[in-house]
C-alpha cells in the first residue's frame, strides 16, 4: 500500500526561503525560531539556487571560533549541489533515498518549478497514516 503513496501527498508546499545575499546570522536565526534543519535558496526570481543547511551553519560556527570570521552570507555558505525529485516518485523510493544520502529533505521539482519539499518527517507521517 505504501508503494502507491507518492511524495505529491506529503510533501510540505508552505516553505521558508533564504535570499543569498541575506545575512547568515539572520537564516539561522529563522532557521531556529522555524525549527527547521535546512531551507532552500532562491533567487528573486523564483529559481532554486541551493540549499542551506544546519550543517552548512557549523561551518559558520567553526569560522567564528578558528578565524575570527563572524560575517557572511547565505551564498557564502550554501550547498548548490542538491538533488531534487518529481512529485510522482513514490514514498519507499524516497525512503530509500534517504536511507542512502546524508540529507534530510528533497526539493520537489514539477516541469523546472519548486511545488515543494519532502523531508524524513514527511516520510514518518506517511508510514503513521497506515495505521
Amino acid at each position: 500500500m505504501l508503494r502507491e503513496i507518492t511524495v505529491r501527498k506529503y510533501m510540505t508546499t508552505k516553505l521558508i526561503s533564504f535570499k543569498p545575499s541575506m545575512s547568515i546570522y539572520e537564516a539561522i536565526r529563522k532557521m531556529m525560531e522555524h525549527k527547521i534543519t535546512a531551507a532552500l535558496v532562491m533567487d528573486d526570481h523564483g529559481h532554486l539556487l541551493g540549499a542551506l543547511s544546519e550543517a552548512d551553519c557549523l561551518r559558520v560556527a567553526y569560522n567564528a571560533a578558528y578565524h575570527e570570521d563572524l560575517g557572511g552570507t547565505v551564498g557564502d555558505y550554501m550547498s548548490t549541489e542538491i538533488p531534487s525529485i518529481g512529485p510522482e516518485t513514490s514514498i519507499p523510493q524516497v525512503t530509500e533515498m534517504f536511507m542512502q544520502q546524508p540529507y534530510r529533505s528533497y526539493p520537489v521539482m514539477e516541469h523546472g518549478r519548486l511545488i515543494g519539499v519532502i523531508s524524513r518527517v514527511d516520510v514518518l507521517k506517511a508510514l503513521i497514516a497506515l495505521t
